[in-house]
């Protein structure tokens, strides 16, 4: 996967009321996690959401629905569901802050299967006493499953928060553990 590209969130006036804002296209799509919103400007997706949750997070008003724009996505989505994706190959284009996207391009490199602990995260980008950020940042993260925020745990070993609820966190770690073995298919 490519790196990402260091973007920052300008929130300005002009960009809350939608003032020479790129229009935002939208999906959702089935899985066995229940319906995921898929979002983003031009054709890199932006927003990966639950739509149940703690941070469930539905579309807002002024998008624009366009079911086939993101259908590499989707279609991607439902081989990583079925055990025969390990890896997405994306455009991708999140949004935060420069601190935010070191600790999603982190994620990134988070192999399938494994799971690394907010330390971990926090020695990767070079910041071992930022546990407390990567967990913030880990959980602001807009691309839920494609930059793996599941696969961060606490240093116990311990499932922490997620966005998706931690049932939706655990079924995502067994189905990469079901399907990362020498066997699997």
């Amino acid at each position: 996967m490519a790196a990402l590209p260091r973007l920052c969130v300008d929130v300005s006036l002009a960009s809350v009321i939608g003032i020479g804002a790129e229009l935002m296209y939208y999906t959702f799509v089935g899985s066995p996690i229940g319906q995921l919103l898929l979002a983003g400007e031009d054709d890199a997706l932006s927003i990966l959401a639950f739509q149940s949750g703690p941070k469930a997070r539905g579309a807002d008003t002024h998008w624009e629905r366009d079911d086939e724009r993101f259908a590499e996505a989707g279609r991607q989505l439902a081989e990583y569901f079925a055990g025969k994706r390990r890896q997405f190959e994306l455009p991708l284009a999140p949004s935060g802050t420069p601190f935010q996207l070191s600790v999603y391009e982190a994620l990134a490199r988070v192999p399938y299967g494994e799971t690394v602990s907010y330390l971990d995260l926090a020695k990767e980008i070079g910041n071992p006493k930022a546990v407390r950020a990567v967990g913030g940042a880990n959980g602001a993260n807009p691309l839920a499953i494609v930059l793996p925020c599941h696969r961060v745990i606490g240093s116990s070993g311990s499932l922490t928060g997620f966005g998706g609820g931690l049932d939706v966190k655990r079924f995502l770690l067994e189905l990469e553990t079901n399907n990362s073995g020498l066997f699997a298919s």
